[in-house]
């Protein structure tokens, strides 16, 4: 989105902000947080309006949040940087870690009712997936996430792609077993039979509910300890990313 502006990178890392590092992280005083919108507003009209900004531990490195991405400034707004920031010693991703807190769920209290269910194993593990029935790369997951083990998988069906993609919606929603029509289409091309009659299907609700939670393409993953995945992955990184959630929620 601010290509142009990562040339500038290493340039306004050392040549504004040193190579100091390790200072406080906290939000910045208001005056100072007006100057840097005032200034991004005027100079980078493209981005989303500032909604917040702090220190990090590098010395006059100022975190901005945009929209539901992190970019980089120094203390006056002169420059942007567009990227990861990484702490070398442990080898931690700080911008990874900063926007799985900015875009924490609060995955217990979703409404499940509105999700097609179905579980691996003793299922102790939970997972939440929003998906498009005629989305290509969810029905690689769907593939993929049969190896994983001992996991309980929800997915919110959210018509993005198409007319056809809120018929097939309304269809697997209102077949008498909605998860075997589900895995159906996605893992073997079985198409749902035609709904009749009348059946409410969730597909507005799980819409509004996608675009309360800033998803903005399909599929999209959280789990239980609020974090995200907004791409298609791997069995193995699911899995990880499963054990990482459990260990911290306890499981």
């Amino acid at each position: 989105m601010i290509s142009k502006f990562r040339a500038l990178a290493v340039a306004s890392l050392f040549l504004t902000m040193g190579i100091a590092a390790h200072a406080q992280s906290g939000e910045l005083p208001a005056a100072q947080l007006a100057v840097i919108k005032a200034k991004l507003a005027q100079r980078v009209p493209e981005l989303p309006p500032v909604e917040s900004a702090r220190s990090t531990p590098v010395a006059g490195l100022i975190e901005v949040k945009v929209g539901n991405q992190i970019i980089y400034t120094d203390a006056n707004g002169e420059y942007v940087i567009e990227g990861q920031l990484l702490e070398t010693r442990t080898q931690r991703n700080l911008t990874e870690e900063r926007m799985d807190e900015i875009n924490k769920v609060d995955f217990a209290n979703l409404p499940f009712k509105d999700a097609i269910v179905w579980k691996n194993g003793n299922g102790k593990r939970r997972l939440v997936i929003f998906a498009d029935p005629n989305c290509g790369y969810c029905k690689h997951l769907e593939r993929d996430l049969q190896q994983v083990k001992d996991v309980t998988v929800y997915t919110f069906m959210i018509p993005i792609l198409g007319d056809d993609s809120r018929v097939k919606v309304d269809n697997i929603w209102c077949v008498k077993d909605r998860t075997l029509a589900w895995r159906d289409w996605m893992l073997n091309g079985s198409a749902p039979a035609k709904a009749f009659g009348m059946c409410a299907s969730p597909a507005q609700r799980n819409l509004a509910l996608s675009q309360k939670l800033r998803v903005n393409g399909t599929p999209a993953m959280f789990f239980e300890d609020g974090s995200r995945l907004a791409s298609a992955a791997s069995a193995a990184v699911v899995e990880q990313r499963l054990s990482k959630a459990s260990a911290k929620v306890g499981g």
